[in-house]
C-alpha cells in the first residue's frame, strides 16, 4: 500500500515523532497483515501446484508471526484457518495416501501431521469467531445449537472454514473417538453457514456437504442428500469447478459401487480445460490429480463380479 494512502502530507513527520515504536510496529504489521490476508487469489489462479506447495508453509508461518502481534486481526485469523486447511487437504493427506503402499509408518506419520495441521486451522477459525463472539469455542462445545444461533452473515466464512478444518481432522483421525464425537458440532457450524447464505463462494458449502453427507446413515448422513448438494454446487459454480464431480465419484458412486458413474464423472473431470476458469485453476488442477489417482486405483476399489 502506498504511504500516501495511510498518512498524508506533513502529518507523517508528526506521527513518527509522537507514536511509540510499538505502535509504529503494530501499524506496519496491520498494513502487511491486511495485504497478505487478502492476497490469496494469486494462489488460486496458479497453474503449478508444486510451486504453491513449497510456498505455502513460508506464507503460513509469516502470517502466524504477524498474528502474535495482532491476535484479534480477523482477516489474518481467517487466512490462517483457510490456509492450514487447504494445505493439509491438498498436499499432506494425499501424501499420506501415496505412502500407504510404500511405507506404512511414514503414511501414519503424515496422517497424524495432517490431523494436527487441521486442528490448528480449526483453532484459528474459532479464534476468528471469538473476535465477534467472545468464548465461542467454549460455547460451541457446550451447546452448539445455541452458540451458532448468534452468528450472522459476517461470520459465514469463519463458520465454513472452522467446519471444514474440524470435519477434515475427524476424517483423517477416525481412530480418535473423542474427536469423532465432535461430528454434531461440525454439522451445526456448516448448517448455520448454509442457512445464512448457501450460495457463498459459488457453492463451496454444498461441495463440503457432498462429503459430509456421505459419512453413512448410522452417523446421520444420506447419499440422497449428498447428490442434492452436488446438483446445487454445480449450479452455483456454473460448471467452473470440478471438485464436486470428484467428490460425487469418490464419496457416493464408490459407496454405491457404481463403476459406470464413477468412470463417467472422472472422465468429465479430466476432460475439463482448467484455463476456462482461471479463478479456480489451482483447485481444478488438484482435483484432476486426484481423479487420476482414483482412476488408477479403480480396479482395487470396486468389487469383482463373481462368476
Amino acid at each position: 500500500m502506498a504511504p500516501h494512502r495511510i498518512i498524508r502530507g506533513t502529518s507523517l513527520a508528526l506521527v513518527l515523532c509522537v507514536l511509540p515504536a510499538c505502535s509504529l510496529r503494530r501499524m506496519a504489521g496491520k498494513t502487511i497483515a491486511d495485504s497478505l490476508a487478502h492476497g490469496s487469489s494469486t494462489y488460486a489462479q496458479d497453474d503449478d501446484p508444486e510451486l504453491v506447495r513449497e510456498a505455502l508453509p513460508f506464507g503460513l508461518k509469516t502470517l502466524e508471526g504477524l498474528s502474535a502481534d495482532l491476535p484479534r486481526h480477523r482477516p489474518l485469523l481467517r487466512s490462517l484457518a483457510s490456509g492450514f486447511t487447504s494445505y493439509a487437504v491438498a498436499y499432506v493427506v494425499p501424501e499420506s495416501e501415496r505412502l500407504e503402499s510404500v511405507d506404512v509408518l511414514a503414511s501414519r506419520a503424515e496422517r497424524d501431521r495432517a490431523r494436527r495441521l487441521l486442528l490448528r486451522a480449526r483453532d484459528y477459525g474459532l479464534r476468528a469467531l471469538e473476535v465477534q463472539h467472545p468464548s465461542f469455542g467454549t460455547a460451541v462445545r457446550a451447546n452448539a445449537a445455541v452458540a451458532v444461533a448468534h452468528t450472522t452473515i459476517d461470520d459465514l466464512p469463519d463458520l465454513y472454514w472452522t467446519a471444514a478444518a474440524w470435519g477434515s481432522a475427524i476424517s483423517v483421525g477416525k481412530g480418535d473417538m473423542e474427536l469423532v464425537a465432535d461430528v454434531p458440532i461440525v454439522e451445526h457450524l456448516i448448517r448455520r453457514a448454509e442457512a445464512l447464505d448457501d450460495t457463498w463462494d459459488e457453492g463451496s458449502i454444498h461441495e463440503f456437504l457432498i462429503t459430509f453427507e456421505s459419512r453413512g446413515a448410522a452417523m446421520g448422513g444420506s447419499l440422497t442428500r449428498a447428490r442434492q448438494h452436488y446438483e446445487r454446487a454445480m449450479a452455483l459454480n456454473h460448471g467452473h469447478r470440478v471438485g464436486p464431480l470428484v467428490a460425487l465419484a469418490e464419496q457416493v458412486a464408490l459407496q454405491e459401487q457404481d463403476r459406470e458413474e464413477f468412470d463417467t464423472l472422472l472422465a468429465r473431470v479430466l476432460a475439463f480445460d482448467v484455463n476456462d476458469a482461471p479463478a479456480s485453476r489451482l483447485a481444478n488442477i488438484l482435483a484432476q490429480q486426484r481423479a487420476r489417482r482414483l482412476r488408477q486405483a479403480a480396479d482395487d476399489l470396486f468389487l469383482k463380479e463373481q462368476p
